[in-house]
C-alpha cells in the first residue's frame, strides 16, 4: 500500500538531449548556482549517460516519442511508482513530456501514448541499456 513519488524523471534536463554536446550557455546547467549539474554533465560519468542516452533513442524512436517521454512512462511503469513530479521551464516542455500519458500531446511528434507501449520486453531492453535495475529482495514473512 504504499507508492513512490519519482523527482526529475529527467535528471534535470539531461534526459532532454540538450547536454549532448556540451552544456549550452542558455542552460540551467550554464547558471553558477548550477556549478554541481554542470559538474556532473562533464564528467566521465556524465559522458557514460549521454552514451547511454544515444543507446536508447532507437527505443524511443521505435515507439514513436521522444526521449523525455519514453523516461517518464519509463519511471511510472514501474509498480512501486504513484506519480511523478514534472518539472518545465515552458509550456512546450510540459505537453511534451505529458505525452507519456496522454494521445496528442502535440511537440513531441506522438501520435499515441507512451506508457501502454511499455511492455516487458521494451523495458528489458531499457533496464539492459542502463544497467542500474534494483535489486528487490523480497521478505514474504508475514
Amino acid at each position: 500500500g504504499v507508492g513512490a513519488m519519482t523527482w526529475s524523471p529527467l535528471a534535470c534536463g539531461i534526459i532532454s538531449g540538450k547536454y549532448g554536446n556540451g552544456v549550452p550557455e542558455s542552460s540551467r546547467a550554464a547558471l553558477k548556482c548550477y556549478q554541481w549539474l554542470k559538474e556532473k554533465i562533464i564528467s566521465e560519468e556524465g559522458r557514460k549517460q549521454q552514451v547511454k542516452l544515444k543507446d536508447l533513442s532507437p527505443i524511443a524512436v521505435r515507439l514513436g516519442c521522444t526521449l523525455p517521454q519514453l523516461a517518464v512512462a519509463w519511471c511510472l511503469r514501474n509498480e512501486g511508482v504513484s506519480s511523478v513530479l514534472l518539472g518545465s521551464s515552458n509550456p512546450e516542455q510540459l505537453i511534451e513530456n505529458l505525452g507519456a500519458i496522454q494521445a496528442s500531446a502535440g511537440g513531441g511528434g506522438t501520435s499515441a501514448e507512451v506508457l501502454p507501449k511499455m511492455t516487458s520486453h521494451i523495458v528489458n531492453e531499457i533496464d539492459n541499456i542502463l544497467g542500474n535495475k534494483p535489486y528487490s529482495k523480497k521478505d514474504y514473512r508475514s
